[in-house]
């Protein structure tokens, strides 16, 4: 079977419905992020520089500024990987997960292989699976569409030399774990991994989806092949303004607060979807989405969507399939009507 790797939850999203497809947080910009993008807006007469903020990201992740490429979200990263690593001989992606990794390599000319990870060991890593001679990996941490969040020291075992290890790191900033001082199992600020390269996303959490703005951290003897097949001046002007703000103290401590209270939602959600009869919630879901499995979700879907709520698919991500769909954690009033509407489609059908 044919899997649209070109589908995502926008897709899903229709007037008058809720959305529970797209894992963007709907909430007002702050002012700190606000000001710096609408006072950027002066400035648009002269070319992007982003200096500012690749210093400023650099100094949030302990990293040098060589060490980070900033680029017009993290699905324009995946291209920039797989257009400058051609000569891969063996790509492998671990799935299930973000779907523009292996369509950006396909598209590129990549002949992919796929590690599926199996629902019944709760969509795990085991890095045993990824062949040895693989030189090029993809694997998401937390992942999309699971929200499993994977051990760092599982990923690091993926890491030798000769291999570029791609985490996507597009949720990091969702994952939250009391005790721990920032994000769990985040490989960020590691410099010790040989062909280790991290993405990250500021669209999630600041609501930015539309401003494209993301970066990569990585070697610096392999970021100046990556950015020599980006576009010239791929970053907006408005975009750099908010990687910068976002990079600062104020914003790290906003991020582990919406963090903090986002587990908490997201721990009621799982909660009431225990309660649902003839479903099963992925792993131990750690993002702002999770990933559950019923008879005939495909049709469960489109009855959701005849009741007001946009729900993702699960078909389109290898490694799942037609009784999958993946829900984003939305607030507690929120969740409540839809696990309501949800439990009663499903017992319709019974």
């Amino acid at each position: 079977m044919t899997i649209d790797l070109g589908h995502h939850g926008d897709s899903e999203v229709g007037a008058g419905l809720i959305d529970l497809a797209v894992n963007v947080r709907h909430e007002p910009m702050p002012e700190w992020l606000a000001a710096p993008i609408a006072a950027s807006l002066t400035g648009l007469s002269a070319y992007p520089d982003g200096r500012e903020a690749t210093a400023a990201v650099a100094r949030r992740h302990g990293r040098d500024p060589a060490e980070v490429l900033l680029t017009a979200g993290a699905a324009q990263a995946f291209v920039v990987l797989a257009q400058a690593l051609r000569g891969s001989r063996r790509p492998v992606v671990v799935h299930p997960q973000f779907t523009e990794p292996e369509a950006a390599l396909r598209h590129a000319g990549h002949t992919v292989d796929r590690v599926l990870l199996r629902a019944a060991d709760g969509f795990r890593l085991d890095a045993s699976l990824v062949p040895p001679d693989a030189d090029l990996v993809f694997v998401g941490n937390p992942t999309n569409p699971t929200s499993v969040l994977h051990p760092a020291a599982e990923i690091a075992k993926l890491a030798r030399p000769g291999r570029v290890l791609v985490v996507d790191e597009a949720f990091a900033d969702t994952t939250y774990r009391p005790g721990v001082d920032g994000e769990p199992e985040s490989l960020a600020s590691r410099r010790d991994l040989p062909g280790l390269v991290v993405l990250r996303s500021l669209t999630k959490t600041w609501g930015l989806a539309g401003l494209r703005i993301g970066y990569l951290l990585g070697p610096a003897d392999l970021l100046p092949r990556l950015a020599a097949v980006l576009p010239l001046w791929a970053v907006s002007t408005p975009a750099l303004a908010a990687a910068t703000a976002c990079a600062s103290p104020v914003a790290i401590a906003a991020e582990r607060e919406i963090a903090r209270r986002l587990a908490a939602e997201r721990s009621h959600l799982v909660s009431r979807l225990a309660q649902v009869p003839k479903l099963t919630v992925a792993g131990t879901p750690a993002s702002a989405f999770v990933a559950v499995r019923t008879d005939g979700a495909d049709k469960v879907r489109l009855e959701l969507r005849d009741r007001g709520y946009a729900v993702r698919r699960g078909d389109t991500f290898p490694g799942l399939g037609a009784d999958w769909l993946r829900i984003a954690v939305r607030d507690t009033a929120t969740t409540d009507a839809f696990v309501e509407t949800l439990t009663a489609v499903i017992e319709e059908r019974s």
